[in-house]
């Protein structure tokens, strides 16, 4: 495996990161709404290998080496040895449609020799559990990993875009597919977030709406922890995500963090990144900086355990907007931690999301859809 790293920043232009490819299967770019919405600019990044599949994704921050940037594009371009790749993409228009979306995308993906899939998401018209339980109903059975993530929009909460060798739009959802028996891969995904308040259960819910704790209003419940930070809801609410505990089919329970999305006054509802089913247990979670960076470097060191200790050659991070909001001036300590897990001789990019997809740990192959952690994905060709 080869790859190829580029950066463009407003005040630099391009400057490389890395060896010129002269050729190219895939190229990774992912960068500010406002950019990948210029023609120009894609045609700019299609001409940089013209022969690669451009998958060109919005971020909520860019990830380039141990750089976090916002309004930049990094470009990431990779030459597998052996290794081949196939792609599916479907539309979506409302959160209602996403497990069939799911469905369609693992079903448009040959099965024979798959080893891994990466699934890059929407990340406003999506509900990433029932995206996931799509995905799984066909890849489960091959007992394939699947890694990915919800495409950001900045902290505006807009409008996401995705474009598979094409100009990117909303309502995306592309799926890639590895295959090839010389292809590692390993996958991570910690948080870091404490805990506090008091056990509550979801009474009523649809989906990943919530609309009432213990009986009473989500919102008005949600308000009174953060005090004089609900005014600026729901921004605010991505500081203090709910940690949801789930009954895992035969192995007890598993815990997942549910990232705030919007507010809903009328009906006093809160709307998350994930299905908030009834019964469950939430409580309620704030920042602890060394513990965020320090999930970070655990998130690194779990993806390690699948490459059979061989060095990863290309890492993608996903990390969550709500702890680069949380981190600010720290942000890149996270990405640093990450660095020295895996070593220098990786290619690493990435992007800050709505919501990262991984299993829980890094030796079982069923993914869920987590908030608030960094998902790091390392692949090995041996």
């Amino acid at each position: 495996m080869r790859t190829e790293q580029r950066k463009w920043t407003k005040d630099a232009g391009w400057s490389g990161g890395g060896p010129s490819l002269p050729q190219a299967d895939l190229a990774l770019v992912f960068g500010a709404v406002d950019l990948l919405r210029k023609p120009e600019v894609f045609k700019e990044l299609k001409g940089f290998h013209p022969e690669a599949r451009l998958l060109m994704c919005s971020t909520a921050g860019e990830i380039h080496g141990v750089e976090v940037s916002d309004g930049a594009l990094s470009y990431t371009a990779v030459k597998f040895d052996s290794t081949k790749l196939e792609f599916a993409a479907v539309d979506i228009a409302a959160a209602d449609d996403s497990l069939e979306a799911g469905k369609k995308l693992s079903a448009a993906l040959p099965k024979n020799g798959l080893v891994h899939a990466m699934v890059f998401s929407d990340g406003l018209k999506v509900n990433g559990t029932p995206l996931v339980e799509g995905l799984l109903q066909e890849l489960r059975p091959l007992n394939v990993s699947v890694t990915g993530g919800l495409v950001g929009d900045g902290g505006a909460f807009k409008e996401t875009v995705i474009g598979l060798d094409e100009q990117p739009r909303s309502g995306r959802i592309v799926l890639i597919g590895f295959y090839g028996p010389k292809l590692r891969v390993g996958y991570g995904s910690m948080g870091g977030w404490d805990p506090f308040g008091l056990d509550r259960k979801i009474t009523r819910s649809r989906a990943n709406i919530l609309y009432e704790l213990d009986g009473k209003p989500a919102l008005k419940l949600y308000k009174e922890y953060l005090g004089d930070q609900a005014k600026d809801l729901p921004g605010s609410g991505l500081l203090f995500p709910l940690s949801l505990r789930l009954n895992q089919d035969g192995e007890g329970e598993v815990e997942v963090v549910r990232t705030l999305l919007a507010v809903n006054e009328a009906d006093q509802s809160l709307t998350f990144a994930g299905d908030m089913p009834e019964g469950a247990t939430v409580k309620l979670m704030k920042a602890n900086f060394d513990r965020l960076i320090d999930g970070a470097g655990g998130a690194a060191t779990m993806s390690l355990t699948g490459l059979q200790s061989e060095k990863p050659e290309l890492a993608i991070l996903i990390s969550c907007i709500g702890r680069k909001l949380v981190l600010k001036e720290r942000i890149e300590e996270e990405t640093e931690a990450v660095r020295s897990i895996i070593g220098d001789q990786a290619a690493m990019a990435g992007f800050y999301s709505y919501g990262e997809i991984c299993p829980v740990t890094p030796l079982e192959k069923q993914c869920r859809l987590h908030n608030q952690t960094m998902t790091i994905t390392v692949f090995k060709e041996v």
